[in-house]
This record gives structure tokens, C-alpha cells and sequence, in this order.
């Protein structure tokens, strides 16, 4: 934890000097956004419905976080059924402010339109579910921002790491789950305490 805070930080900071741009989206609290927030990625994505978005345009939600692709036939498939499982768990008066992002480490195959079409064969098309794209360059970084290492071993296949990541309202890691098919209870846990100071 306290390296991926370290790293966090170096990466944040070293795009301090480039991003003199502090407005955040006005929606979501007056609150200035900390050195530790990933709404200080200048990143642009694309999410499943082909809109273009900054990630502190979901200010203001609890995030639950985790690096996939689509086409992965070992390790995505069980990250997703942990996600479909932490989302089903969730109380019912928090739902709304929680957000389930899930950002591909495959972004020449996860097209907008793949992505969507994965959404709803694993029926993750409700409103709380966010699927996410962009460039290699911007992929990277995040994946260092989560801890997340990855690598392509063949032209379909990659090797990752399989963690879950929770940032709360001014997204700062709260909590990570780490490994596949694991316990999520600590991981409801953090979200819960999270959403219901939103409420």
C-alpha cells in the first residue's frame, strides 16, 4: 500500500506542472481535489457508449476499479464474476453512489462497441457499470496508478495482476482486494463506509 502511495504520488506530481487546468467538474463538492486523487489524471478515456470523459468527471461517486480485456479467457472472467458479485452484495440505499469501472488493458481489441457488447452479455449494462479505453499511453499509467502490472505474452493474451481497487468520493485508494475469487467482505466493507457518507 504504501509503495502504490509513493507511486501514486510521483506520477501525480510530475503531471502537476503540465496540468495547470484545476476546475473540476462543478457538480460534485467544493472540495479542492488532494495530491492523491486520480481526478488529477489529465488522461482522456472512452467509455462503452463511445463518449469521451476525463476521470474526475466521476467525482463525487465511490469507485470500484479493476483492469480487464475482453478477449481474456482465464483471470478476466473470474475479476468480472468478483465485481458482478460486489455489486450484487451492496446495500440497496448506497447503490447510487457507487460506480463500477472496468478499464481494459487491450485497447486496439476493446473497441467502444466490443465493450459494450461484453457489458451486456455479462449483464453489467445498468447505469452503475463503466467500461473504459484509451491509449496505451494512458493505459500504462493507470496501471501503475492501481499497481496493476500487465504484459503481452502473445497477440491475444496477456499476464496481469488481478486486484480491485476502491477510491472513495475524491478519488483516493481506500482499499484493495488482491487475487481471484477471494473474500470480498473487507472490500463491501470499505465501499459501504464510503457511499453511506454520501448519502
Amino acid at each position: 500500500m504504501k509503495k502504490l502511495i509513493l507511486g501514486l504520488m510521483m506520477i501525480l506530481l510530475g503531471l502537476q506542472g503540465c496540468n495547470s487546468n484545476k476546475n473540476v467538474n462543478n457538480s460534485s463538492t467544493a472540495k479542492g481535489i488532494s495530491d492523491l486523487s486520480i481526478y488529477n489524471l489529465p488522461s482522456k478515456w472512452t467509455n462503452q457508449d463511445g463518449k469521451t470523459l476525463e476521470m474526475k468527471e466521476m467525482k463525487g461517486k465511490v469507485l470500484v476499479m479493476v483492469m480487464i480485456y475482453t478477449s481474456c479467457k482465464s483471470a478476466c472472467p473470474r475479476l468480472v464474476a468478483d465485481m458482478r458479485n460486489i455489486e450484487s452484495r451492496l446495500p440497496e440505499n448506497i447503490k447510487k453512489n457507487v460506480k463500477l469501472v472496468l478499464v481494459s488493458i487491450d485497447p486496439t481489441v476493446d473497441t467502444p462497441e466490443r465493450l459494450k457488447a461484453f457489458s451486456i452479455e455479462n449483464k453489467m449494462d445498468a447505469d452503475q457499470w463503466v467500461f473504459l479505453r484509451s491509449t496505451e499511453e494512458n493505459t500504462r499509467e493507470f496501471a501503475a496508478v492501481l499497481a496493476v502490472n500487465y504484459k503481452k505474452i502473445s497477440p491475444m493474451d496477456f499476464s496481469h495482476s488481478n486486484i480491485i481497487s476502491v477510491f472513495n468520493a475524491e478519488g483516493e485508494l481506500a482499499y484493495q482486494q488482491e487475487g481471484l475469487g477471494v473474500n470480498s467482505d473487507e472490500t463491501i466493507k470499505k465501499i459501504t463506509e464510503e457511499a453511506e457518507k454520501l448519502n
